[in-house]
């Protein structure tokens, strides 16, 4: 059982049979999430995994269905930190996910540098504006804009926190890729893998993802592009398999 409060409901993770605690008004995951997790490379049977800005914990949780390595969640949103925590629990992963509420800046000295096999992150998109133009919404807010950390202090945190040649993944819009590859080259996290997702074909790219490995070599792989809708409007095969799991 799972306590839920205000507008809070258990939501399906169809593809992983798990369940995840949501609020429409605080919190609820989407597509880029699943894209990432889906992305990033994942050590099947031991090993350890940090998701930062990890929200709800959806990260994790999908994570979690595709290797039995350590994963922990950081989130500074007590509200969401509370949500993910018990979708958690909820689905018996306690022994495997851990969610801790605290600033990704503060992780090098609290869970200690070069830690990690894999960094995951979904973070802020927008650089932070004047509060009268950012969403009425502090929850919102705080998850779509660079409000409690910049874009360089993801690269620089999940690169400190990563063991030498460990990997990290990112989900991003397109318009930042340029600062995220140099952001990435700064902090010596070599872009090795970069795939567009496009809404459907003929528009034009609204999200990327792209991986990279600590102190690895340059050679950039560009991925084959990934559609979301299919002309006829409905999802395209890949996604429901993402999103359903494989139904065959």
């Amino acid at each position: 059982m799972v306590t839920l409060s205000g507008d809070e409901r258990l939501d399906y993770l169809l593809a992983e049979n798990l369940r995840i605690v949501q609020s429409p008004s605080v919190f609820a995951f989407s597509l880029d999430a699943v894209l990432l997790a889906k992305f990033a490379w994942l050590p099947i049977q031991k090993g350890k995994v940090l998701d930062l800005c990890t929200g709800n914990g959806v990260i994790p949780l999908l994570l979690s269905s595709r290797t039995k390595a350590e994963i922990t969640g950081v989130e500074i949103q007590e509200r969401l930190w509370d949500m993910a925590k018990r979708s958690v629990a909820y689905n018996g992963l306690e022994d495997r996910i851990r969610i801790i509420h605290g600033d990704l800046k503060e992780m090098p000295d609290v869970l200690g540098c070069s830690k990690f096999d894999v960094v995951t992150c979904n973070p802020p998109y927008f650089p932070s504006q004047t509060k009268n133009i950012q969403n009425e919404n502090e929850h919102f807010a705080i998850a779509r804009h660079e409000i409690f950390c910049t874009l360089e202090d993801v690269v620089k945190v999940s690169s400190r926190m990563l063991k030498q040649g460990g990997k990290a993944a990112f989900v991003h819009r397109p318009g930042r890729l340029v600062d995220l590859v140099t952001l990435m080259k700064k902090h010596r996290l070599e872009p090795k893998r970069l795939r567009f997702v496009y809404p459907k074909a003929g528009k034009e790219a609204n999200t990327i993802l792209v991986e990279g490995i600590k102190d690895g070599k340059p050679d950039l792989k560009i991925l084959p592009p990934l559609f979301v809708y299919g002309q006829d409007g409905e999802y395209t095969e890949e996604v429901k398999e993402l999103l359903y799991g494989n139904k065959n």
